[in-house]
């Protein structure tokens, strides 16, 4: 499909520029939470760049310490205090403001904003926002108006009308009929919205919409249409060109944060995209936005008519996945417009060779499917709708729809190999429609189970209102699967094989299907010439000549576009899709890891599927491979980097936390060289028994413990570790899943039974539960079997609570002194026995002066970046240079019990989300 540039010029001539501005306010969006996630990390770090790179004094106010952009370096100056008016006017007289970035911190920032400007504190001291004005921002955000000004230009907007209070609402349904939709103003991921079917459901919706927002818009509901968003950038010049368009897998009635989201559009005719295309231009023109915007439409899939749902006058998750998908710099080139650059005149930082009013061209696909954690919370609701529950996302990248949906589905790290009706195995067609309408958060895989029971096509698409192109691919993934099923691997063909490795079966999956090892399946792939090729993502579809460093894998091609590097390189692994447990904090390590590696000297080529964070912008590694951390993808880089010689230093895993930790063993049995601890001492912590039974050898205090396999009778198992309350203690696993505490023994056989399931190949430790205790935690880098570099931090709530989930301060304020020399003497030990060289983090609890060990990490933890920033000295920098041999200079270190300030560090919770 293509579409012209000539908007980009809507005019070449370069008006007066305002001089820019000496200092610029960041505002930053805190912490984390459903809706409002790493995104704005990636965004806020390329602004904070791009007005560097014009001498302009940066100054961040944001209080989230594990993001990339609170780091040194990026911004002058960082503030680590709410994002709110109070506290944003008193840095404004401290530093001397000159001008505001609204767009980059997500709805808080734009809520302060507002707040700021309501209350005349931008006025008083002469600070000017920079690009979006207020009134197009307030025009955005306050419903009627927006509805208002679309109407001024005859862009239709779905029939609604705003309320502020009950009575008001039921006057408005009274007049338009249900079902309605309600969407709260000035709101974040869709809260407070729900869809409304009778009078009983108006009030506890209208109170729930209400609360914390002054007005609710009750509309017309377009459920079933289909949702399609464009990303658009405009400059103050009125040029304005369309970066990217989405298609939701899910129709209307799912928010896009719930759904699976493909760009480009799969089934839109040119009409359609055209149509939808010239009304987006048309509506960002007249709002006078300037920078960068995400416009949502729903279209009848029936005939050509549609309606605008909501334009986003700032930076969003959508904008990250758009910019990742397409290679556009979308947070870079908004900020250079915000500060009165045009179009025509930047260049795009990824090609070098066009300049940015090019509209980027695909000859790819991609896939977003959102990652849920909502079986972590018993009895909590799984269906998904208008507000957002889901905590991370991906992004796969593929030739084809199948390849990227099913690379995409691995990568969530839900135990799923694919388009597998095997997650989730419905007894029969009742429990799969009660998965898939309503929909919740496992319809994918319900609608893969829904194949096997035999339902029809037309079957499920009349259950769901999923366009049945969408489904037709599904089903083709369904029939190829039972296809494999019925061969050996001596049968497989090579035509059948490459048919199967483009549609994104990955060797596992081939290997469940023929009853074979992975092994034997990927030498048969390879002795037929069956290997994925490396292709660069260029935003032009070939159109011009680039070179860039953005690729991903694939087998739908002949050859690589690219060489392997002759140069000294490593091979960093990332986090995956961020969830409860797993966040921005280790891509701030992962960045901080490439970045200590770069001034070594080393090329980096970093492996990440995340679209949100900063370690997939363009300019953090010399070559990004936007693909699976899984084994088959590092065992394919390393056979393309070595197929010529030379070949990667090593492999980096101890930065992205539990998802590469997890492969250290099998990477190590492919013969990946991995930096740094030894993988066998990896296993040794993350096996529960092969680490209990460590500590008792080195004569380290523990919670007495039993390994579940060896328990035959329960009660005489506790009677012997001290009796109930006992915690049971899966291995290999990510902030606590599965870990219980039992009071019985019904109890314990329960979550014994949960714990098993969750990683069965790997054992299960009952231990003690102690009450009443502290909980410590010891984070270090060690070279060489020694620590060089040490903190403590301790919880204000008792052990017992996930270090997640608790409170955090530095330095500890109610430890002995003797207390503090145990934990460092166990910590010695422990790295010491475990030759630890890089990155550890040490669990302990304390009680009448008595440490126990309850758990230990060789890897980079969530609280790395809290003493990193806390202390002033990069405990991520260190570990790199450690785990690549290198001297680890710190230079003058603060000791870390003897500070004048108190560093805190508090969870956020997302609560509300949950039904």
């Amino acid at each position: 499909m293509t579409t012209s540039h000539t908007d980009c010029l809507a005019t070449l001539l370069q008006a007066d520029r305002p001089s820019l501005p000496a200092r610029v306010l960041v505002l930053g969006s805190g912490a984390l939470q459903i809706g409002q996630a790493g995104e704005f990390d990636y965004s806020g770090s390329q602004a904070c760049k791009a007005l560097r790179e014009e001498g302009i004094r940066v100054v961040l106010i944001n209080p989230n310490i594990a993001t990339v952009q609170t780091s040194q370096k990026l911004a002058d100056e960082v503030y680590f205090l709410p994002v709110e008016p109070s506290f944003v006017e008193q840095i404004i007289v401290r530093e001397r403001i000159d001008a505001i970035l609204l767009g980059f911190g997500g709805q808080s920032a734009l809520n302060c904003g507002l707040k700021l400007a309501d209350d005349g504190i931008l006025a008083k001291h002469g600070v000017r926002v920079l690009g979006t004005s207020i009134e197009t921002i307030r025009a955005c955000e306050d419903r009627k108006l927006f509805a208002d000004k679309l109407r001024e230009i005859a862009v239709p907007v779905a029939r609604g009308q705003v309320a502020t209070s009950l009575g008001e609402a039921e006057a408005v349904a009274a007049e338009l009929g249900y079902p309605l939709i309600l969407r709260a103003g000035f709101s974040l991921g869709g809260r407070g919205s729900a869809i409304v079917s009778s009078h009983s459901e108006l009030a506890p919706a209208i109170e729930r919409a209400l609360a914390g927002v002054g007005q609710v818009l009750l509309e017309e509901c377009l459920s079933g249409w289909k949702e399609i968003e464009y990303e658009l950038v405009r400059d103050a010049d009125n040029n304005c060109i369309t970066i990217c368009n989405m298609e939701n897998f899910d129709p209307m009635g799912v928010h896009t944060g719930e759904s699976i989201v493909v760009a480009p559009s799969q089934t839109l005719s040119d009409a359609d995209y055209q149509l939808l295309r010239d009304a987006a231009i048309a509506t960002i023109r007249h709002l006078g936005i300037v920078g960068e915007c995400n416009i949502q439409f729903a279209l009848d899939p029936k005939a050509s008519r549609f309606r605008v749902i909501e334009v986003n006058p700032r930076l969003s998750r959508s904008s990250a996945l758009a910019s990742k998908a397409t290679g556009y710099p979308l947070a870079y080139v908004g900020a250079k417009l915000q500060l009165g650059h045009s179009l025509p005149s930047l260049k795009n930082a990824i090609t070098r060779t066009t300049t940015a009013c090019f509209e980027p061209a695909l000859d790819y696909v991609v896939c977003k499917v959102p990652r849920w954690d909502l079986e972590k919370f018993a009895g909590a609701d799984l269906r998904i709708g208008t507000e957002m529950k889901s905590v991370g996302e991906v992004m796969a990248i593929g030739r084809s729809f199948g390849e990227a949906l099913q690379k995409a589905l691995r990568m969530l790290e839900v135990g799923a190999l694919g388009f597998d009706p095997n997650l989730l195995p419905l007894p029969d067609r009742e429990a799969v429609l009660a998965e898939i309408s309503p929909p919740s958060s496992r319809r994918i895989f319900a609608i893969a189970r829904a194949f096997v029971l035999g339902f029809t096509v037309e079957e499920v698409a009349q259950a769901t209102a999923i366009d049945r192109f969408f489904l037709h691919e599904l089903y083709a993934l369904h029939t190829l699967r039972t296809q494999l099923g019925n061969q050996t691997l001596d049968s497989l063909d090579e035509t059948l094989l490459r048919t199967a490795k483009q549609a994104g079966f990955s060797d596992t999956q081939l290997a469940k299907q023929l009853g074979q090892t992975v092994d034997s399946v990927r030498e048969r792939r390879q002795k037929l010439g069956i290997t994925p090729k490396l292709r660069q993502i260029d935003t032009l579809a070939a159109e011009y000549p680039a070179q860039t460093n953005y690729l991903y894998l694939t087998y739908h091609a002949d050859a690589h576009d690219v060489t392997p590097s002759p140069n000294k390189k490593l091979l960093l692994l990332g986090s995956g899709c961020y969830r409860i447990g797993s966040s921005v904090e280790f891509d701030w390590s992962c960045v901080g890891a490439a970045a200590a590696a770069r001034q070594l000297g080393y090329e980096v080529m970093l492996v990440n599927c995340n679209p949100e964070t900063v370690s997939t912008d363009y300019d953090l590694c010399d070559r990004l491979i936007f693909d699976e951390v899984s084994l088959e993808t590092v065992r394919e880089l390393w056979d393309f980097e070595s197929a010529q010689g030379g070949g990667f230093v090593g492999c980096l895993l101890a930065m992205g936390g539990q998802t590469p930790n997890r492969l250290a063993l099998p990477l190590h049995r492919a013969g990946i060289r991995l930096l740094g601890t030894a993988p066998e001492s990896i296993d040794c912590a993350e096996d529960r028994a092969k680490f209990s039974a460590l500590c008792d050898r080195l004569h380290v205090d523990q919670p007495r413990w039993t390994e579940a396999a060896e328990i035959a009778d329960l009660d005489t198992a506790v009677t012997a570790i001290g009796g109930y309350p006992v915690l049971v203690r899966p291995s290999y696993v990510l902030s606590g899943a599965a870990m219980r505490v039992a009071h019985s023994a019904p109890e314990l056989q329960l979550y014994l039974d949960g714990a098993t399931q969750v990683t069965p190949e790997h054992p299960v430790v009952v231990s003690k539960y102690e009450r009443h205790a502290r909980e410590i935690e010891l984070d270090a880098v060690a070279k060489d079997g020694e620590i060089v570099l040490w903190a403590i931090c301790e919880h204000i709530e008792d052990a017992g609570v996930h270090s997640g989930d608790a409170t955090m301060m530095l330095p500890p304020q109610d430890l002995t002194i003797e207390m503090v020399r145990k934990v460092r003497r166990i910590g010695r030990a422990l790295v010491k026995s475990l030759a630890v060289t890089g990155p550890i983090n040490l669990q302990l609890l304390a009680r009448d002066d008595e440490v126990k060990v309850i758990e230990c990490n060789l890897r980079a933890s969530r609280s790395f970046p809290l003493v990193s920033k806390a202390l002033g000295v990069d405990f991520i920098a260190a570990a790199t240079r450690a785990m690549l041999g290198e001297p680890v200079q710190l230079g003058p270190l603060r000791d870390p019990l003897d500070l004048d300030y108190v560093v805190v560090k508090a969870p956020m919770f997302s609560f509300r989300r949950l039904s």
